[in-house]
């Protein structure tokens, strides 16, 4: 420890265990030995004089201390990053921008997009990690966020890159078959853990009576999840019609009960409105912007 301050590897080892619940966990993301992650955060303790965690047989569970503690070193662990990544873009060594996105959004959508990007500014690094809450940008390192929502985040500018518009439902051909000769009913409705009310609420929209035998369908995480169950005939989910139109144009999928779930949430490309934007961050909106018009006329064309 110099002049109080631990030593950054135990702070990182204490973080990560403290995020992952698991010195095992932890030792795997650092790249450590188990027993390696167990001695920085044991000494950590040593050198504070207080306990972090509570060890219960394999298990371990943060203090009240441990807790407070380890949501103050991972905000100055993230500002670290933030000023890594705001150091490169000045050195000459490039620019750059971290953005922060959901997962299926990512993978569906932005990814799929971003060789034209790089196309256009060679020079721009876009890095993104994964964030399914909102959160303050001053408490995270990243420039932006791509996130979905009713409206605009408070004390952001940006814009709106679409509306979700509706859920559909949608399976295989097969069960869609199924479905047609015994109501939807009869398929296994798969769910989505972060909307665990759009079965029910489709069910009431479309006035059809919600058996207590739907609720009980597998629960996944992403959309990305569900739409792989969805292809792999494990049942019928509700998904947005920009994740599923290309399945349903070649027929590998189909929405065999009619109508949606209409959806207010839109997704939004956001940044802090109290900051002087950088020239990386204007060219990325811009091109968002290119990108927006394009995906409307190819809408009118079909």
């Amino acid at each position: 420890m110099r002049n109080g301050i631990p030593n950054l590897g135990a702070l990182q080892a204490f973080e990560a265990t403290a995020r992952l619940g698991s010195f095992s966990r932890a030792a795997e993301e650092l790249a450590l030995t188990h027993s390696a992650v167990y001695r920085q955060v044991a000494g950590l303790e040593d050198r504070l004089g207080v306990q972090l965690f509570s060890r219960v047989r394999r298990r371990v569970a943060l203090t009240d201390a441990g807790a407070e503690y380890a949501a103050r070193v991972r905000h100055h662990l993230e500002q670290l990053e933030k000023d890594t990544f705001g150091l490169v873009s000045r050195s000459g060594m490039g620019r750059s921008l971290h953005i922060a996105v959901l997962p299926t959004m990512a993978t569906a959508w932005l990814i799929p997009r971003l060789p034209d990007f790089k196309k256009r500014h060679e020079d721009i690094a876009v890095s993104l990690s994964v964030r399914t809450l909102p959160f303050q940008f001053n408490d995270h390192p990243f420039d932006a966020a791509i996130y979905h929502a009713a409206q605009m985040w408070p004390h952001t500018q940006g814009i709106k890159l679409f509306d979700e518009g509706e859920l559909l439902p949608v399976c295989i051909p097969r069960l869609a078959l199924e479905a047609e000769r015994a109501g939807p009913a009869v398929l296994t409705h798969l769910h989505m853990t972060s909307r665990p009310d759009a079965w029910r609420q489709w069910y009431r929209e479309h006035q059809r009576e919600y058996a207590p035998s739907i609720s009980a369908g597998p629960r996944y995480e992403l959309f990305t999840m569900t739409l792989a169950a969805v292809q792999a005939g494990m049942g019928v989910a509700l998904m947005p019609r920009f994740l599923v139109q290309d399945d349903l144009k070649a027929g590998r999928l189909q929405a065999p009960f009619g109508g949606g779930l209409t959806v207010r949430e839109a997704y939004f490309f956001g940044y802090p409105d109290n900051n002087e934007r950088s020239e990386p961050l204007q060219a990325f909106e811009s091109w968002l912007r290119d990108v927006i018009v394009e995906n409307r006329l190819e809408g009118e064309r079909v």
